[in-house]
Parts: C-alpha cells; structure tokens; sequence
C-alpha cells in the first residue's frame, strides 16, 4: 500500500516547514522554513498550520460565505466587502480550541517565557511564483505574552478574510474555499535598522543589480510606506553601489514597552545613510544566496539588530519581472530581444500549439534566406519565447551598420514606441557596431528577394500597374488550393499536411505580395518629395484615405452591409437589439453576452431569420477565418464561435445617424482622395507638366497598391485557420484514443506531441499543467517591446529617468496616425471579443489587428499603445477618417471608460477634455525640476 504523506499537527516548528508543505504552512512560512535550511539565518519560532485554521473555524458557518463568493463578480466590491466582513465577524466569534491555545502557550513557552514575537499570516495562496499576495493579511508585531499572542493568532486568521484579501484572491481567480491560513510566530528583533531587498530591480528588470530600501527602526515603516528609505542599487557582478539616494527618514516605527509598536520621529537621520558599504555588500550576499536557493529573484524583508547581526524575516519570489528569454543556443555577451507578438498587436499569449506553429513558420524563412536551422521545429537561431510570447534576437541588427539604418527607419511606420527604444539601444557600449559591410545583408536577403522575383513585381508594378494586381489575385488562388487536405486522410497524414503548410507554403505570402505596397508607400514619399513646399502638412495623408484592394475594409463594410439588410428586417433587428430574447444589455446597451451565445445557438441550428441567416452565412464563408488574436492557430476561428460578429453587428445597429454610415463615409473618402491626387498634381503643374503627370503616377499606383498591406496577413490567417480545422480533426482522433479530455487540449501541445498522442501516450497532465500556465499569463498587462538577455527593459530604465515623463499634466502623446480631431467619452478595451463600443465613443485599445476593425467602424476617434502610423490601426483609421494617435504609452491605464478626451491625430496627442484649459495654464506656468 502507498504510504500517505504525513499531515503535521496544528503547530510546527518553523524549520520543519518548507515547499512540500504549503498546503499546511502557507507561503511564507514554507519559505522562511526553506531559508532556514540553507544556512540563513531567520529568527527562531513555530507555524499553526492551516489544520489549526480549519479546526478553530469548523463551526463558523464559512461554507455559505464561500459560495456566495464564489458567485460574485470579482468588479462588485461592495458585495465582496459584505461578504468580507461576514466572514471575519464569523471568525472572531469562533472560539480557539483549548488544544490549540495550550498548544501555543507550550510553544511561546519554549522561545523563552514572555519573549516578543512577531504574529503573521501565512496563506496557502500567498508568496507563490505566480503571485506574492503581498500585504493581503495582517501582521501584528511585539506581541508579548501567551494569551496575547493566542488572540494575535484569531485576529490573524480573520485578516483572510479583509476587504483587499478577498478582493485580490478574486481578481485572481482563487476559489474562496481553496485557501487556507496558517499563522507564522517568531521571535522579534530589536532592529536598528530594517528594510527590504530585491534581488533583482524590480523597476527595470535587471537581474544581476540588487535594491535595498533600508530605515532605522522596524521594517514596518518602510513596508508600509511611512518613511522616504534610503535607496541603494548595488551591481551583483561587482560588489559596486552604483545608486545612493539617501531619504529623509523622519519617523521611525519602534516597540513599545508592554507590546504593540509606535511610530517616533528621528531628529537628524536624514543626511547620512543608514548603512554602510560593508552592510551593502552583505545584504547582497545574504539576497543572492536566498536567489540562488529558491531559484529566481526574491523580494526580501531584514532587519539588523543593535549588535549588527544581520536577519531574513520573510521572502518570497518577485511575480513582477517578465521572464527571461528562453533558447537553446544563444551566443556570448548581451542580447537585445524585439517582441515580435506586441508588433502583431497581439498583447495575450500564445498557445503551445500557436508557438509551436510559428517556429516552423520562422524556421523556413530563416532557411530560405541560406541561414543554418538545425532543428526547425525548435525555429531559427534568432527566434525566442518569453512569457509565452514571441521574440526574435535583434542583436545583428543593433550591431549592423546596415541594420541601424534601416531598421529602426522600418519601425518609424510600423512601431514608432520601438523605434525609439531601439535607437536608445545604439547607446549602449556593449552594443557597439560590429559589422560595418552590407554584404552580410545582401547575402541573405538577396536569395530571398530572387526567388519571389521581387525586382520583377517592382518593374510591373511601375510599368503594368493592373498587370501586377491580376498576378496578387492568381497567386491567392493557387495559395488557396494548395492548403486543401487530400480527402480521406489519416490523422498522421493531417500532420503532414500541417506541417509541409507551415514549412513549405506559407513563406511565399509575404514576398509575392508585399513589394507592391511598398512600392506604393515609396511613391508616396517620392511624390512628396516631387511636390516639395507645395505639399501642405497633412496633404499625403488624405491620399491614403478609401483605399482600393484593402481586404480589411472590404470586409468590415461587407459587415456594415450585413447590418444593413437586418436592420430593415424587423424580425431580425429585434433579435439583434435584444428585445425578442430575454436579456437586452443594461441602459440600452443592446443583447448581453447570454443573448449572444442564443443567437450564436440559433445561427448553428439554421433557426435565425432568413436574411440574418444566409447573411451571416455568407460573410463567414468568405471571412470566417478570421479571429480575434488570429495568429495563434489555438484561438477559436469567427466560424468556431460567431459570438463576436454577432455583437459586432448589434453594436453596427446602434447607429442611428444616416449621416455617419460607413459605408457612406468611405465612399465619401475615397472621393476626397482622388481630388487630392488632382489637387496635388496641379499643384506640382505649376513647377512643370514632366512633375505634374509624375505625382500623378506616383499617386495613383499609391493608392492602387498601399491597401494591399493587409493582404499578406489575410493570406497567413487563411493557411492558419487551415492548420486549426486539421489540428481539430486531430485532436478529435487523440480525444477518441484517450490521449487528451477534450479536442481542443490539442492546442496545449506541439506538433512532435501530437504525435506522440497518436501512438496511444496520455497527455492528460502535461495540458492541464500547460492550461494552468497560459491562464497565468492571460493576466500579465506588461509586455516588455524590447528585452535585454539580463531582464533589462530598456523602455523602462528610460522612463525611470528624471524629466523623462510627460512635460504637460494630463497630456498624452504619441505617433500621429489619421488626422482631424474628436472629443468624446472614451471606450477602454482590453478584449475585442463581447466587447460594446457606442457610436462615437473613442476606442482605446492596447493594440489591434484585423479582428479588432469591425469596432473601427462606428468609433469616433482611436488610441492605441502600440502601433506607428502605418501599423494595421492607423492604415484602417484613415481608411475611415478616425483621428488616431498610436504608440501611447500607458493609455488603457492612464485613460478610464466614461473619461472625455481629445484626439488629435495630426499632432499625436491625446488630452482630457474637460482639463484642456487646465493644461494650458499648466504649459504656461511649467518648470523644469532638476
């Protein structure tokens, strides 16, 4: 019989605890136990365990707390707040069982009889790698006395239960009755001086500079805030402080005789630090070892005492670093990474599968450019994963000459905000330009460029413009018929498939398609340079405006038209605002999300109104390939879950102003254009007719050709959603053998593991392990654009400079986009999908790509952190005449819902309505601080 593993009793000695035994000790006392046997040195004291925990609160009546939590949307803080206050009152009413209570007493009794203790919690959800719950619980500190530290312990187990505690646990997604309290007591000491220690800089990423915040007095001044600390960066490579910043350390939080603390000033402890070089580099000694146990960056709490004795009382790992780039051979020194998923606006993760997709993706282009890829299911040398994101090695880059030049220019359009990270990354020392020849470069784009007869399309683009467009449409055909599987394939011969698709397939989108609108764009900038002074600011932009060949737009006006026809279907249009089902929004707000998931049912089982249902039918026929985030194969397709066309297209129905109808407005554009490139050519006529008929030309292939931008990207996600019906058919065949619980658990593998699955092997545990990892990082809101191989993220070291932060309170700037202006209330959206944007409201996103654009329709102005002024966004924004601003940084945070805005597109700010007088005065009056 398997011995079961042994359940402590109610009280443990603090150095028994340890990793195995969170469940029982929680977080933190399952740390400090493990500090204590590496050889740090931790204040002596003892655990009650969460079995004490359950045992004092048997009776309370928590289970009915617990469910009612659990029903509870984690945005309704006053119910979580009444549910919160029930449960601590039910715990405080509970008596502590007399076996517990002596068991303390014993406890207390063996630290020395009445010797001061520190009280703290220890939740079995807290200091874990994914989430340090900090300062959730309360902690009581110099409890004097058996029966005062047996109170400490009930008041302790009711802070589970605090208004923040409940309320962090939900935003979390912990289920109420999974979490536990066990209560640390140890030893207090009579610190001179205390504080906290991070082994790595938590502000900017850096792995190997270690932080220190320290106060004379307990640490609880300066975890609590109430006291400047002084500050020192020391380099963990050198022993070096390379930052003192010496605070004013005013009060300082002390024991007071009896027990309890409170705080004192200290006259005269500003000007000098509280600790010297010497204590420096011991407490980054004492840090890097508690790292180097635990495996990853610890965020520490000490305290010296009046002996100059150092102690750890608490560590636990730092959840806010953004990993580290992972890849299997990566050369020496320095390596910058550029993420590749933000520059597809797409800010969640990306499944298993979709990574695994994309290293073959990344390894055949890598190939076709002559470079050597050992392993192309691993991807190329450059390509690497942090965060289950995408990054590839911008180091050749940086180290070029050639790359300084061009590629920072190519994010200037694409990603300004990465841009100017890039260049700051050109001052760096350990960067310095290694490479000065372009043949490097030439050597490996040249075969690529041969082979898609890229000087070709160029030539024809100029000389046969319609020529060059009829060859994009025949190659989307032959495209198209070469992602079919051959019928009757065995679930092997699906693999194969997906895998020639990926490896063999897909590279020739982006080079048969894509000099046509970089033609274009170049002839933009010629013609500009043709026109001189006689182009106005703004004047080219308007020629980008109601663009032909655009897929994107075609397809969000074929949405409109869609909306259209139900709107003056009466049946229909009562479905679609709700009032047909029960469950219209709130406020108007047309159907909620339950209403949605009726009308997807209805569309699945052939029962909408006829013109919705061969209307919807017909768009996703043509566009159900399409998704939200559609360049992770793992993300359900339009066709998989037509929800979000749904709601889409009820938002459509809300606009009530004939006036305001896209369609409408892009035809309008579109005319206005083509007037502009007249406008522009006479103006160019007044220089000579040789000029005039040139911007001419220039700008009518510029608008034949800039909208097929979106066409490369339209192509991929077709091939995708391929991939993703086969991969389904797969999963289907691993479910039916037992491999997997489900179809979709295929997306939780790669393609070497599916495989694998085929042959009878369960995967069971290796995809729950892996669902629980991708939940984690749904919730990450910071995604580094550049990442240096020592955690560095260069954005952040650059905003952590003095004067680096907006000059002008309240305002907000960024890459200009489309011009003109709008003031509105703003929209904040994090998740297109379920999403309700009203008309006119201004669209504020982190970033977006094709599955976004349906919103862009009715909004009355955009704003994006990513993006630069030919990013996917802005090229839709004008398109549709929306004032965009692009690359904001912080706008999801800095801007809330319901908040009036201004956008000017032309200038790339953004500002609050209402404060724009406010701003003003402030510009007038600004001063600059040292």
């Amino acid at each position: 019989m398997e011995q079961q593993p042994h359940q402590p009793g109610p009280v443990l000695a603090l150095e028994l605890a340890g990793a195995a035994l969170v469940p029982d000790v929680g977080g933190k006392a399952a740390n400090l136990g493990e500090l204590m046997r590496a050889g740090l040195r931790v204040p002596a004291g003892f655990v009650l365990t969460t079995r004490a925990y359950r045992q004092a609160t048997a009776a309370a009546g928590l289970d009915a707390v617990h469910a009612a939590l659990a029903a509870t949307a984690p945005d309704d803080l006053p119910r979580l707040a009444a549910l919160a206050a029930d449960a601590r009152e039910r715990v405080l009413a509970s008596d502590v069982p007399a076996g517990i209570a002596d068991a303390v007493r014993a406890a207390c009794a063996a630290l020395g009889p009445d010797t001061p203790v520190a009280v703290r919690s220890s939740a079995t959800a807290e200091d874990l790698p994914f989430a340090s719950f900090a300062g959730q619980q309360d902690t009581f500190l110099n409890v004097a006395g058996a029966d005062d530290v047996v109170e400490a312990v009930r008041r302790c187990w009711a802070s589970l239960w605090t208004d923040r505690a409940v309320s962090y646990r939900a935003t979390h997604g912990i289920a109420p009755s999974a979490v536990a309290l066990a209560v640390v007591v140890q030893r207090m000491v009579d610190a001179a001086v205390a504080g906290v220690l991070f082994t790595a800089n938590p502000v900017t990423g850096r792995r190997h500079e270690a932080v220190i915040d320290a106060s004379p007095g307990l640490g609880e001044a300066v975890v609590s805030g109430a006291v400047n600390p002084d500050r020192f960066v020391v380099d963990s490579a050198t022993g070096k402080v390379t930052e003192r910043r010496i605070g004013s350390k005013g009060v300082a939080v002390r024991p007071r005789p009896g027990g309890g603390t409170e705080q004192v000033s200290v006259p005269g402890a500003g000007p000098g630090p509280c600790l010297d070089d010497a204590q420096l580099a011991e407490l980054e000694l004492l840090g890097r070892r508690a790292e180097l146990h635990f495996g990853a960056p610890q965020d520490l709490e000490w305290a010296i005492d009046g002996r100059g004795t150092l102690w750890l009382t608490q560590s636990r790992p730092i959840t806010t670093l953004y990993p580290l780039p992972s890849r299997r051979r990566v050369p020496d020194g320095p390596r910058a990474y550029f993420c590749f998923s933000l520059a597809q606006g797409l800010t969640r993760p990306l499944t298993p599968m979709g990574l695994a997709c994309f290293r073959l993706i990344a390894s055949s282009v890598a190939r076709a450019a002559h470079f050597d890829v050992p392993v192309p299911r691993d991807g190329p040398p450059p390509y690497a994963e942090a965060g289950q994101r995408i990054f590839f090695d911008l180091t050749p880059v940086v180290r070029s000459s050639v790359g300084r030049a061009v590629v920072p220019r190519v994010f200037d359009v694409m990603e300004a905000r990465s841009a100017a990270v890039l260049r700051r990354l050109f001052e760096d020392p350990r960067l310095s330009v290694t490479v000065r020849s372009p043949w490097p470069v030439l050597r490996h784009v040249a075969p690529v460029a041969a082979r898609a007869r890229v000087p070709e399309t160029l030539l024809r683009g100029l000389v046969r413009p319609e020529a060059a467009l009829r060859r994009v449409e025949k190659f989307g055909e032959r495209f198209r018929a070469a992602l079919a599987v051959p019928a009757g394939s065995t679930p092997v011969q699906r693999l194969d498939h997906v895998e020639r698709i990926l490896a063999k397939e897909l590279f020739a989108v982006v080079p048969s398609i894509i000099p046509l609108p970089a033609l274009g764009f170049a002839l933009l900038a010629g013609a500009g340079k043709l026109l001189g002074s006689g182009a106005g600011p703004g004047s080219l932009q308007t020629v980008l405006r109601g663009l032909p060949h655009n897929v994107t737009t075609e397809m969000d006006l074929a949405l409109w038209q869609l909306a259209s026809a139900i709107r003056a279907d009466d049946a229909a249009a009562a479905l679609f605002d709700g009032s047909a089902v029960d469950g219209a929004g709130p406020d108007g707000e047309g159907p909620d999300d339950g209403v949605l998931a009726e009308l997807a049912g209805r569309y699945r089982a052939r029962k909408l109104p006829a013109v919705a249902q061969s209307g919807l039918a017909g768009f996703l026929g043509r566009y159900g390939h399409r998704a939200v985030a559609e360049i992770d194969v793992g993300m359900p397709r339009w066709s998989d879950d037509p929800s979000h066309i749904l709601g889409v297209l009820a938002n459509y129905l809300r606009l009530e102003d004939p006036g305001q109808a896209p369609d409408g407005l892009f035809t309008k554009a579109a005319k206005e254009a083509e007037a502009q490139v007249e406008r522009l050519a006479g103006a160019a006529g007044e220089r000579s007719r040789l000029r005039a008929a040139l911007v001419r030309a220039a700008l009518k292939r510029t608008r034949l050709f800039a909208g097929l931008r979106e066409l490369p990207k339209y192509h991929i996600v077709e091939a995708l959603a391929a991939v993703r019906g086969q991969l389904l058919v797969v999963g289907t065949a691993l479910a039916a053998a037992g491999s997997i619980s489900a179809p979709d658990d295929v997306f939780f593998l790669d393609l070497a593991e599916a495989r694998e699955g085929l042959t009878g092997t369960p995967l069971q545990h290796l995809v729950a392990q892996r669902r629980g990892d991708y939940a984690q990082e749904l919730g990450r809101r910071h995604i580094p654009r550049v990442l240096l191989s020592d955690g560095t993220e260069p954005e952040a070291v650059h905003a952590a400079r003095p004067g680096t932060g907006p000059a002008t309170p309240g305002l907000l700037t960024g890459a200009p986009a489309s011009a003109g202006t709008a003031t509105a209330p703003a929209r904040v959206i994090l998740e297109p999908r379920g999403a309700r944007l009203e008309p006119g409201e201004i669209l504020v996103a982190p970033s977006t790509d094709p599955g976004w654009t349906p919103l862009f329709l009715t909004a009355g102005g955009l704003v994006m952190e990513m993006g630069g002024p030919n990013s996917h966004g802005a090229v839709v924004a004008r398109e549709y005449g929306i004032p965009a601003v692009v690359g904001v940084p912080d706008a999801t945070t800095l801007i809330s819902t319901g908040q009036r805005i201004t956008v000017d597109g032309a200038a790339g700010t953004v500002v609050p309505a209402m404060s724009a007088e406010e701003v003003k005065r402030s510009t007038s009056r600004r001063t600059v601080e040292p």
